[in-house]
């Protein structure tokens, strides 16, 4: 069983990880995230509420997928981040490329 879900509406594709986006679940992430990529999604949201730690594959899973939807014409973003989250994410300057918002 996939430790996050998915949920589409016409070309968005919202992505729920079930906990932490660190290296062991990025593994599972990235493929499903291609793949939305793959059939069609111009608009991706990463839906952080459930996530308390976000590790540095998490982040370049986060660059990747940013660069790719973008590539395509879409839009990536992250929401519902803890305030350590988007405190990392403004410390590294990431949320300059796509929005960052909190809980």
């Amino acid at each position: 069983m996939a430790n996050f879900e998915i949920r589409r509406k016409a070309g968005c594709a919202m992505v729920i990880p079930a906990g932490d986006v660190v290296a062991t679940s990025v593994s599972e992430l990235r493929p499903a995230m291609r793949d939305l990529l793959r059939a069609g999604v111009q608009d991706m949201i990463l839906d952080l509420a459930h996530a308390e730690m976000l590790d540095s594959t998490g982040i370049g899973l986060l660059l990747a997928a940013y660069n790719s939807i973008s590539k395509a014409g879409g839009t990536f973003s992250v929401v519902k981040a803890s305030d350590e989250i988007v405190e990392l994410l403004r410390s590294m300057r990431v949320h300059q490329h796509f929005s960052v918002s909190g809980r």
